[in-house]
């Protein structure tokens, strides 16, 4: 019986260093792989003489295996996971083996921390495991809808076809998120600039304006606006410290509020029904959730692992117990449109294109109508918005600034009037 030393990945991704004994390396994958581990690297301990030679021979290893920390690698834009998908999908389609394809892609990618992984998955596979369970120790790079739906692709023998339709999902959900960025990117700056202006203005040009009314008035009141301006300006001006360290207190607070249940529950319902962003947010969440089924059940993944998928991708705790509660009924032998319909998360259109999915046994394409609909109402949605965000800005911007014109110029007047006379 041989003595084999191993790395491995627990559940959680942590990296753990043992010993073990089999007859073989495939027999050492196999136990290894009883104690939940995910093997990524296995070596035949073996003894014997030149121990100083194998040492420096060992060191040069180590030498050659240094690699950039983690923390300099940077993450994976979800872009150049989405092309990986792509091109991977697109090797195994011409008769490559995974291998071999992964090999290719190691030998391509040009981001560190995604072909570092790629690298660790290749050895992983070469140890024994699958292709899911080398996925399942990236949890940071692959999350639990890329695993399951590569483990279905593997089961059924239709890998590319699964990693085609992921690229797909990732590609029209980036489009998604590409177009809200955008089209938000100029009110963004209209509002900054608005703000910056604001308070340039306040701190710097009126409470010289003060100074002079203040000497040449002679002891008279200014008009009630200049005063006001007046007023906030020098509120502004005195607190501003205080101001800057309210709203970084405000976002600490939401932050921290957000990594609890309730509070994360209580900020998405907030989102859901803000107005102007509500019903934006609203359709997108709804969206994501139908298209996120719909490509589980296309790729075979049964449907109670597919919700439970699901509700941990949505990405709004309001959909994600509504999700819940449908998988407990589901679970229970009931269809999935009257859960959908009491949970009062869901309009009247989805619970009745769910529910004649549902009697033509179509629900996965029903699924991907629906979100495809909602990805329209979506668009339609940023450009109304965008429409009335950015003059509501501007007149912002004109109101402000026209207002603190005409409070610093009316004092002026009646000083050059009082001169005249």
């Amino acid at each position: 019986m041989a003595h084999f030393t191993f790395t491995a990945l627990d559940s959680k991704g942590k990296e753990v260093h043992g010993e073990i004994e089999a007859d073989s390396q495939q027999a050492a994958v196999a136990r290894i792989r009883e104690r939940q581990y995910f093997p990524t690297k296995i070596e035949e301990a073996s003894g014997g003489a030149a121990p100083a030679r194998k040492g420096a021979a060992k060191k040069g290893a180590l030498q050659m295996e240094i690699k950039m920390p983690k923390f300099l690698q940077g993450g994976v834009k979800a872009k150049q996971l989405t092309t990986f998908t792509r091109q991977l999908s697109t090797l195994i389609n011409a008769g490559l083996p995974l291998m071999r394809a992964l090999r290719v892609l190691q030998r391509q990618e040009k981001n560190l921390a995604l072909r570092d992984a790629v690298t660790q998955m290749a050895e992983s596979i070469e140890s024994g495991s699958t292709f899911a369970e080398a996925l399942a120790a990236h949890p940071k790079i692959f999350d639990r809808l890329f695993v399951n739906m590569v483990k279905a692709g593997e089961l059924g023998g239709v890998l590319d076809v699964v990693l085609a339709r992921l690229a797909e999902f990732q590609e029209k959900a980036e489009k998604i998120k590409g177009k809200v960025k955008s089209a938000m990117t100029y009110p963004m700056v209209v509002l900054f600039m608005a703000i910056a202006i604001l308070m340039f203005l306040m701190t710097y040009i009126v409470p010289k304006f003060s100074d002079i009314f203040g000497d040449l008035m002679g002891g008279k009141g200014m008009p009630l606006i200049t005063q006001f301006v007046m007023n906030a300006s020098a509120m502004i001006k005195n607190n501003i410290l205080m101001v800057l360290i309210a709203v970084a207190a405000l976002v600490m607070v939401i932050k921290l509020l957000a990594k609890t249940t309730q509070g994360r529950l209580a900020l998405d319902k907030f989102k859901l029904h803000a107005p102007v962003f509500g019903t934006l947010i609203s359709k997108n969440s709804i969206s994501r959730f139908t298209r996120t089924l719909g490509t589980l059940m296309s790729a075979g993944v049964p449907v109670l692992q597919a919700l439970n998928i699901v509700k941990e991708t949505v990405g709004n705790e309001v959909i994600s117990r509504a999700v819940a509660t449908i998988h407990d009924a589901v679970k229970e032998g009931e269809n999935m449109a009257p859960p959908i319909a009491s949970s009062k998360v869901f309009p009247p259109m989805v619970i009745s294109m769910v529910e004649v999915g549902e009697e033509t046994g179509a629900l996965p394409d029903m699924l991907m109508k629906i979100a495809d609909s909602y990805d329209d109402d979506v668009d339609n949605a940023v450009a109304a918005m965008t429409s009335i965000i950015e003059p509501l800005l501007i007149i912002f911007l004109a109101v402000v600034v026209g207002t603190i014109v005409i409070a610093l110029f009316m004092p002026l007047v009646s000083i050059i009037g009082g001169l005249s006379g």
